[in-house]
């Protein structure tokens, strides 16, 4: 029997939870669907969704376990929570950008941030970052100045802006 992770992130979907779940272990290589659960028709009068619907689907990405849950409309996602994908390059930063943002929210692209076609919000970010907002309060300054400028993260413009 395999041992199950600690935490569990949870995405609260209305009905597409599927759907979410099939787009991002396309998104990232390192990715897989886990078990399904379905609603029966216990408690129809509850959930009000059709039998066989999936309830809950798990799902790893990078190692991660997540669980989508097709709860229904009365949560949705905000800025509050959000998924840090850190890139060695500007081409890995290019990719998930592009594939993240693809029917998203635009006017929610800053800093880094994107939200995607199902509302969830993710920062995608250079690995180098840390190590230029860290070092001296200088060029933690100039490197946030130029950082605050950008919608999606360019490693060559904050590198420069650290020197």
């Amino acid at each position: 029997m395999a041992t199950m992770q600690k935490i569990t992130s949870n995405l609260w979907f209305d009905s597409n939870a599927e759907e979410a779940v099939k787009f991002y272990t396309t998104v990232f290589k390192n990715a897989e669907i886990g078990k399904i659960s379905r609603y029966g028709k216990e408690g129809f009068e509850y959930h009000g969704k059709p039998e066989g619907t999936p309830m809950v689907i798990q799902f790893k990405i990078e190692g991660q376990w997540f669980s989508a849950l097709n709860g229904g409309p009365q949560f949705k996602f905000n800025e509050a929570i959000s998924f840090i994908v850190n890139c060695d390059t500007q081409e890995e930063i290019d990719y998930y950008w592009e594939k993240l943002s693809e029917g998203g929210d635009e006017k929610a692209q800053v800093c880094g941030w994107l939200k995607d076609k199902f509302g969830v919000s993710w920062q995608i970010v250079p690995t180098m970052l840390q190590d230029l907002v860290t070092g001296s309060q200088k060029t933690a300054d100039k490197v946030m100045n130029e950082l605050l400028r950008m919608k999606k993260l360019n490693i060559a413009k904050l590198q420069e802006a650290a020197k």
